[in-house]
């Protein structure tokens, strides 16, 4: 499967809040990694975060601008939007691809260091 549909598809049940779905393109050895480094290991551990995290906020959904493959890795930008000011806005994400399968999905705060960092250019005004 292409990467970047691959990516497509597992952001789509992330904003349909659908965790069986979002749990299907997961590895059994998926990492999710927080924006201050905070790390869920393990695809029963992310299915239980995802849980809580579609409970405690219903209403979050991200939109994605562009996407960029760099061997195994989709580097994404775009925005999130939620009701909860810290959750919207700006946003990148990476997602370590395996064949079918994301084994690790990684969410940053979109400043022009990560930027630099993920080989993105700068944010357009």
């Amino acid at each position: 499967m292409d990467p970047v549909e691959l990516v497509e598809r597992f952001n789509a049940p992330i904003n349909g809040q659908e965790l069986v779905g979002l749990c299907s393109l997961m590895s059994e050895n998926h990492t999710f990694v927080d924006t201050e480094g905070g790390t869920v290991r393990g695809k029963p551990a992310c299915a239980e975060a995802w849980r809580g995290f579609f409970s405690a906020f219903a209403d979050y959904r991200t939109v994605f601008s562009d996407l960029t493959v760099r061997g195994d890795v989709v580097t994404v930008s775009g925005y999130s939007v939620c009701s909860q000011p810290e959750l919207a806005g700006p946003a990148l994400w990476t997602a370590r691809v395996t064949g079918t399968l994301v084994t690790e999905w990684r969410v940053y705060t979109d400043t022009p260091r990560t930027r630099h960092t993920l080989g993105l250019p700068p944010r357009a005004p």
